[in-house]
């Protein structure tokens, strides 16, 4: 199941005013990833998913690599989406017999705007399996789910992929369950989102 798509950016503030004047709907501020150097500004697509805007967060900068390479990026890209499995064990088995490693599974938190800390567990969101095509996973456990809490919201108009390669990425996105199918084509996500205000191109 779709959880949440992955825009990065390396100027959060401009990415979140582009998205507020395309698509009348304000992102609301979901909070710091301590010791990460990011943060992040959500938006609903209903009560299960939504989409993270996220990029450094200027009053806490780290030293190091920073979640998808957002310290080598110039303007805004859709660079990776979750998924939420019943098992997310058993979906990095998965993904390991498709031929995709996914990662450790590990332990996040951050505490919302409202001071309500959230945990979840996740693989890794430091590399990008078919050029971040391939999701990684997320278990929100007994957490309330991001998408559920109020969020302003928009709705999800289109989401799809291309790769040079199509067969052996939707041989994993099938064994993951994941409800995307890649056509033939250059590497990179896309999605369409709508609003009162007008549609949202993301690439």
């Amino acid at each position: 199941m779709l959880d949440h798509l992955v825009l990065a950016t390396d100027d959060l503030g401009r990415s979140v005013r582009e998205f507020a004047v395309a698509t009348g709907v304000e992102p609301a501020e979901g909070g710091r990833h301590e010791g990460l150097g990011t943060r992040n500004y959500l938006v609903a697509f209903g009560p299960t998913a939504y989409l993270e805007i996220i990029g450094p967060d200027l009053e806490r900068p780290v030293g190091t690599a920073m979640p998808f390479g957002i310290e080598g990026l110039r303007g805004s890209r859709l660079v990776t989406w979750a998924v939420r499995p019943v098992d997310i064990a058993a979906g990095v088995a998965a993904a390991r017999e498709a031929g995709v490693e996914l990662g450790a599974i590990e332990p996040m938190s951050r505490r919302t705007a409202a001071g309500e800390l959230l945990r979840w567990r996740l693989t890794s969101i430091y590399q990008a399996p078919y050029d971040g095509i391939v999701p990684f996973l997320i278990d929100w456990g007994t957490s309330s789910h991001p998408a559920g809490s109020g969020l302003p919201s928009v709705e999800l108009v289109d989401f799809g992929a291309t790769h040079p390669r199509p067969d052996e990425v939707n041989a994993v996105l099938e064994a993951l369950h994941a409800d995307l199918r890649v056509a033939a084509g250059e590497p990179g996500l896309r999605a369409t989102v709508a609003g009162p205000g007008g549609t949202y191109s993301l690439r």
